[in-house]
């Protein structure tokens, strides 16, 4: 924990005091935590733990049991396509390999080296009828094409 840095010990004392020392504030800290770093650093697992008076264990299997949570950097940007029975049908998998080949990531790798894009296969978005379906933070694009999925991130390209 001496690698935490000053500034995110305030960070992280801020989340904890604002929800509580309680165990059963734990998932809130957490969240709060993702959303500041846009995943959970270890360091920081490790401040809750002792800072909570909750065991390494018990935090960390929190941390790895939730679907949301992230041990590994995200980027700026998430993008989440769906590849649902609906979206697969529609062509969701063309989508998919054009915004990888945009983005220069494959399979395994999921963020961009700049930590600006992470790009994510979901199992549905819930909005089956404008298949296919990508969201890029939360805000959802229906009826995408490759080439559309591609302007919408050359569009945030331009922007930052």
């Amino acid at each position: 924990m001496e690698n935490l840095l000053f500034e995110n010990k305030k960070k992280l004392d801020h989340i904890i005091n604002k929800n509580g020392r309680r165990q059963s504030s734990l998932i809130h800290v957490l969240q709060d935590i993702q959303n500041e770093f846009n995943y959970l650093p270890e360091d920081a697992l490790e401040y809750v733990s002792d800072s909570m008076k909750i065991s390494p264990s018990k935090v960390f299997s929190v941390a790895t049991f939730y679907e949301n949570f992230s041990l590994i950097p995200k980027g700026k940007n998430i993008i989440k396509i769906c590849d649902g029975t609906a979206c697969h049908v529609k062509k969701s998998t063309p989508v998919l390999d054009a915004l990888r080949k945009e983005l220069s990531i494959d399979g395994k790798k999921h963020t961009t080296d700049d930590l600006l894009f992470t790009l994510e296969t979901v199992s549905c978005l819930g909005a089956c009828g404008l298949a296919p379906v990508i969201t890029i933070n939360g805000k959802v694009y229906g009826k995408v094409s490759p080439e559309s999925a591609v302007e919408l991130i050359r569009k945030i390209k331009e922007e930052i």
